[in-house]
């Protein structure tokens, strides 16, 4: 049905697409019996699709990846659609409208999207809230889906003080979130990949660590990391993901290379997701698997766009996947035809 509708939804502006339908996909679950439905007809509940990582059990190893849902608007409706767990954000600390529109455009011809968004989010407090809300409206004997929080910094913040926003995020997600990601990879906010260099990642990551206690709980810290970068700064990723005691890496965020497009809209500032970046998410996963013989857990994104792309990550060495632009071209049946194959193949 979903491919029947998106030639007439590509007709229109991204960004004014992504509202209209996450509106109404909002309204659908609101009707009598709408959630249910949804849940029916894209829902796979199997035992065998459960996974558990970084001390966390997953309903099934399909995720939603941050920046569809960036104010925590979509948890039920996503779960409702059959994702194993969705990553809310990026979030900071204060709402910020992010860049100049336009800032998202599609490549058809290249199954890829760019965008230039720049961390738009209504603040770190507003997704807190409807965090909180979503598990308060979670029945006894239910189960939640697991939520991480992506957090980064704002704009206005210098690169020396950034430091104090990934806290202020950190704090104010703590009592709601499952896990959290540190996302100094995206290429929109201006001088922010600058933050991957070893020291000034080093200095983030052992700080929230710090702070990584209430209670006597903790949460599991994620670095979310770039498709661009080299092996030498892979090997360190690795020394540092073993320095820090984080629990592991989401790889990877959009790239920033233009090689082989050939959309009108390829010469576009802003990050490339989609079918463009699939080869470069996976090599980074197989080779940080390698260099760490699998030390620590890895959540493959980048172009997953059938059920054989995620499986091609699996095999790589990630333990579970995310979904985002792959999700926009092939629609919510794509959730579903991975986690068969995944069945397929146990």
């Amino acid at each position: 049905m979903y491919q029947l509708i998106k030639p007439l939804l590509f007709k229109f502006d991204p960004e004014k697409v992504h509202y209209f339908v996450t509106r109404n996909l909002k309204r659908f679950n609101r009707f009598p019996g709408g959630a249910a439905l949804s849940r029916w007809v894209w829902g796979i509940d199997n035992k065998r699709l459960e996974r558990e990582v970084f001390g966390l059990r997953f309903k099934n190893p399909v995720g939603l990846a941050a920046g569809f849902d960036k104010n925590a608007e979509m948890i039920a409706e996503m779960g409702n659609l059959g994702f194993g767990f969705v990553e809310v954000g990026t979030v900071t600390p204060l709402p910020q409208p992010g860049n100049p529109k336009p800032r998202m455009f599609r490549l058809p011809a290249d199954s890829a999207l760019i965008n230039r968004m720049g961390f738009n989010n209504l603040g770190v407090d507003v997704a807190a809230e409807r965090i909180a809300a979503y598990r308060r409206s979670v029945k006894p004997g239910q189960q939640a889906l697991i939520i991480g929080g992506n957090i980064g910094k704002n704009k206005v913040t210098p690169n020396e003080d950034a430091v104090s926003d990934y806290i202020k995020c950190f704090d104010r997600l703590f009592d709601v979130v499952d896990y959290f990601v540190v996302n100094v990879s995206s290429p929109n906010t201006p001088g922010l990949r600058e933050l991957q260099e070893k020291g000034p990642l080093m200095h983030i990551l052992n700080t929230l660590q710090q702070c990584n206690s209430k209670n006597g709980i903790s949460r599991p810290i994620l670095l979310k990391i770039a498709p661009d970068l080299t092996h030498s700064q892979l090997d360190d990723i690795a020394d540092i993901v073993k320095q820090t005691g984080i629990a592991g890496i989401i790889a990877t965020n959009t790239t920033v290379d233009r090689e082989g497009l050939t959309s009108p809209h390829k010469n576009e500032m802003g990050g490339l997701s989609g079918k463009p970046v699939a080869k470069k998410s996976t090599e980074v996963i197989r080779y940080l698997y390698e260099v760490s013989k699998g030390a620590f857990p890895i959540i493959g994104v980048g172009g997953i766009h059938s059920a054989e792309d995620a499986i091609e990550k699996l095999n790589a060495g990630a333990s579970l996947v995310q979904l985002y632009t792959g999700f926009i071209y092939e629609g919510p049946g794509l959730i579903g035809r991975i986690n068969k194959e995944i069945l397929k193949r146990k």
